[in-house]
């Protein structure tokens, strides 16, 4: 099994469903997000064309981020998630430098305010400290929502079918615009939209062998 997500640009309509989902999923402190909705323009006026990628850790084949790590803080699963061990990671930030996708952070300061003075709301202490603590002074990126994965596995239910056992931000889209499954398995849902639809991964000549695919 290798997990992985495609991603139809023709279904995206930029509404930041996915982004903001996920950092309330994950109690995200300011200015930290693990995926991004990119918008830009192409083209002169008056013919302009709106240009919308989402993106996220590619949780790469060949990945990276886990070559460089001294400590071996940075992991890759037999399905294929590549996670960071915050409890090995000592804050080098060599996986960012090597991260060809800039889809990492460091979390430099695990108690930063979204009202500075005013101390942590109740929702924040709640999210911080008891579902999704985060370790100061370590790297931190999407790990696929594998916490979320696991458990649906371990109740009998299929990944990317079942929303409890499918990543946050495939569940929040209203459009639909991202599906998650297994690549090895030519018969599921994601391997057939890659062949069907032409999908094809970012940077793909820099041998990383994303995990992560697109439709246009």
């Amino acid at each position: 099994m290798r997990l992985g997500m495609v991603i139809d640009r023709k279904r995206c309509i930029g509404c930041y469903s996915c982004q903001i989902s996920c950092k309330a999923a994950h109690a995200l402190p300011p200015d930290v997000f693990f995926g991004r909705v990119l918008v830009s323009e192409t083209g002169t006026y008056p013919t302009v064309t709106k240009q919308i990628l989402p993106v996220l850790c590619n949780h790469c084949k060949e990945a990276a981020c886990v070559k460089v790590c001294p400590t071996g803080a940075t992991q890759k699963r037999e399905d294929g998630i590549v996670y960071v061990n915050s409890e090995e990671c000592v804050g080098c930030r060599y996986c960012i430098v090597a991260c060809p996708y800039q889809m990492r952070t460091y979390n430099s300061d695990g108690n930063k305010e979204y009202w500075p003075g005013q101390g942590l709301t109740e929702l924040e202490r709640v999210g911080r400290e008891i579902l999704y603590p985060l370790e100061p002074n370590t790297v931190i990126k999407c790990n696929f929502c594998m916490e979320k994965l696991d458990e649906g596995l371990r109740k009998g239910l299929k990944i990317g079918i079942d929303r409890e056992a499918t990543p946050t931000c495939v569940n929040a889209c209203p459009v639909k615009a991202r599906t998650f499954g297994d690549l090895d398995d030519p018969n599921s849902n994601v391997s057939k939209l890659i062949k069907e639809r032409k999908g094809y991964p970012l940077h793909s000549e820099l041998g990383t062998e994303p995990s992560v695919y697109y439709l246009d």
